[in-house]
Parts: structure tokens; sequence; C-alpha cells
């Protein structure tokens, strides 16, 4: 136990500067258990002991990597039992899906430590509510994405703007773009961040892609495989599906010949490509008012920092632009394929790009390289503050 408290202790000791991330303000810390999940590489670690830093470090608060070989004899039990014994109130769990029963053992501490507030983190590809029988409707389930434009802008220029809400954004668009430019100018910094300033390896490595093509590999070999219990024979096929992904996306998916391509049937395709969202490898486009999204409209990178993977002659920008737009709307709303237009999220239709000539009154346009809109013409890059 000591030797948990000791490593806790080290780590927050050498913690570097950090981005304040929008979701430390989003979740209820009061809550008795709050489950994390994010994409490898997103900073999920890092969220964790910045959020032990602010708490008061009289050892009530411990954090613990469930990768660590002092879980090869005891149990997240034994720890929950001893850290209250010793007056510990908030449990910071870290790589918690692969422990074996994670969740059964989760719900022991739930059910008989009721002073206990743990917090853990994992996989995006791991089953909770609904799916997890054993904690459905104990833990409060949140989502950690890589930097919204807002945070990546905040970082490099050392502003300090706010979020907005879609609605905020539509029916004010122009006063906030003006507030914005006033102090600095956007544009300037939006092409970096969509080669390559969603992932937190902006903040100390120079080598941005290597990072990001090691950390995919970890996620296709350790993740998928692991939580979806693929045979490791089979992750070629996987891994050559997302390559070609790569080389298209965004396109109308023809299932029958990516399945040709991979060698594998229809349905494995079909699995194969909920997997890879499921990983945050990707988004599936579904057209609005298919219920049964059976079959998606559209697959699109998850974010355009992936798009740049494997296109080395460069990237179209329209596809580019529409890959932001669905990333920065798609963590907190519902999009889908409009009947007008490009997207639709909550009622409103989206187009993308700067062909505003055959632009209709109940489309609203996200335009590029402008500054400040009018209208129903909206700056591309202020959907990036949406979190």
């Amino acid at each position: 136990m000591q030797t948990l408290f000791k490593i806790h202790d080290d780590l927050l000791s050498h913690l570097s500067p950090w981005i304040k991330r929008g979701l430390m303000d989003d979740i209820d810390w009061s809550a008795r258990m709050i489950g994390i999940k994010g994409s490898r590489g997103i900073g999920k670690t890092t969220f964790l002991l910045n959020y032990a830093k602010n708490v008061a470090n009289d050892h009530k608060c411990l954090y613990a990597d469930l990768n660590n070989f002092y879980f090869a004899t005891h149990t997240i039990t034994s720890l929950a039992d001893n850290f209250c014994k010793l007056g510990g109130h908030t449990l910071l769990l870290d790589q918690v899906y692969k422990y074996p029963d994670w969740s059964k053992e989760l719900r022991y501490c739930y059910d008989n430590y009721p002073n206990l507030h743990i917090v853990f983190v994992g996989s995006p590809v791991m089953r909770l509510k609904e799916a997890n029988p054993e904690l459905h409707g104990l833990v409060d389930v949140y989502s950690l994405e890589g930097f919204s434009f807002r945070e990546y802008l905040n970082y490099k220029a050392g502003t300090t703007f706010p979020k907005y809400s879609l609605d905020e954004i539509i029916a004010n668009h122009q006063q906030i773009a003006t507030d914005i430019v006033s102090k600095v100018r956007p544009l300037a910094y939006f092409s970096d961040y969509l080669h390559h300033g969603f992932y937190p390896y902006i903040m100390n490595e120079k080598d941005v892609f290597s990072s990001m093509i090691k950390t995919i590999n970890l996620v296709l070999e350790i993740e998928i495989s692991y939580l979806q219990q693929i045979e490791h024979k089979c992750m070629p096929k996987l891994r050559k599906l997302l390559y070609l992904i790569t080389q298209s996306a965004p396109f109308q998916p023809n299932v029958s010949k990516l399945a040709a391509e991979v060698d594998t049937s229809r349905a494995t395709v079909m699995n194969y490509m909920v997997y890879l969202k499921q990983a945050r490898l990707i988004h599936l486009l579904y057209q609005d008012g298919d219920s049964s999204q059976k079959k998606p409209a559209h697959i699109f990178m998850q974010n355009p920092n992936l798009m740049y993977l494997c296109n080395y002659g460069g990237v179209d920008s329209e596809s580019l632009y529409k890959t932001f737009f669905f990333n920065q709307l798609g963590y907190k709303n519902k999009v889908t394929r409009g009947l007008v237009g490009d997207f639709c999220v909550g009622g409103n239709l989206f187009s993308i790009g700067s062909d505003t000539k055959h632009l209709k009154n109940d489309v609203i346009w996200a335009r590029d390289m402008i500054e400040i809109g009018k209208n129903n013409i909206i700056p591309l890059w202020l959907f990036g503050f949406l979190y």
C-alpha cells in the first residue's frame, strides 16, 4: 500500500504543465462512481493526475495504475478496504479494463464502501451502462476527447477563451467571433491544428506522427484485439481495412468491395468498422432518419490529424474541413447525413466549405477562411469552441 502512495507522490511531483481540459468542469465530482473513457494517447492518465493534484494531498486521494505488479497479488477490493481504513476518500484507477472482473469488483466496492468515491479510466471500447449489468445505473460515464480547436488555441496563443454551446454559436456567432478575433487571429493556428493539434503529443514531442502510428498499432493490437477477442491472425485484415479507409475517407462505403480487398466477409467488415468506431479511429455517418443504422452513408476518419497518416501527397481541403466539423460536433451531438447539405445536427442543416453560390436560407454554412461571418454563414473554425 505504501508503495502505491509513493508512486502517487512521485507522479504528482513530476507532473508537467498542463492544458486544463473542458471536461474537468463538466464532471460532477461528487458522484460516487465516475467512468472516463478515452482513446489511447488522449491524455487520460494526465487528466487523472491533474485532478489528484487539485485534491488536498493528504493521502485521502490515491492514484493507482492497475498495470502495476501490486495487483498481481492484490485485488481492487482489498485496495479499497485498506484505503478506507486509512481514511481514504477518493480512489483513482487507471487502465481498469485490463484487470479481470474489474466491473464486479467495482460493484462490490460501491455496495460495501459508501463513503468511497471511485474514478476510473479506460478504453472507449470497454462496455459500460446498459452493456455492463454490474455497473448499470451506478456509474456516471464521460468521454475525454482530444484537444478541441479552442483548447489548442488557448495553449498555443496563451489565451483563455471559454467554450460555447451550439445554440450560442448559431445565434451569436458574429459577436463571439468578433470578440475572439479582437484578441487573436484564429486562422493563423487553424491549419496547424488540423494537421497535428488534436493529440496531446504537441506538448512534449516533436515527431507527432510517429507517436500517432505507435498509438494506433497499440489500439489495434491490445485494446480492440483484447476487448473484442479478435484472434491475432486476423489483425492484418483489420489493419488493412483501416489503411483503406484512411486512403479514401470520407467516402460512401461499398462493403462488398472492401470485403474483397481485405479478403473477409461482409459481416466481418461491418463488425470491424464498428470496432474502429468504438476505438475512436473512424466515424460512421448515417443517413438522417435511418433507425436501423446497418450501413453507414459515409465513413470519416475520427479527427483531421488521422487523415495525414497515409496521405503523403496531401489531403483534400474540403474533406479535411468536413472531418473537422464532424469531429468537433460529434463529441456531444448526434450528427447524421442531412437530406440537404452535408450534415444534420439537432434539426439544423449544415454545409461545409467555401462555395456559397447555392446557399439556402434553411442551411447553415460553415465556411473556411473567414474570421467573422454574417447571417447563416459561420466561420468553420468557430465550431471548434464547443468543448
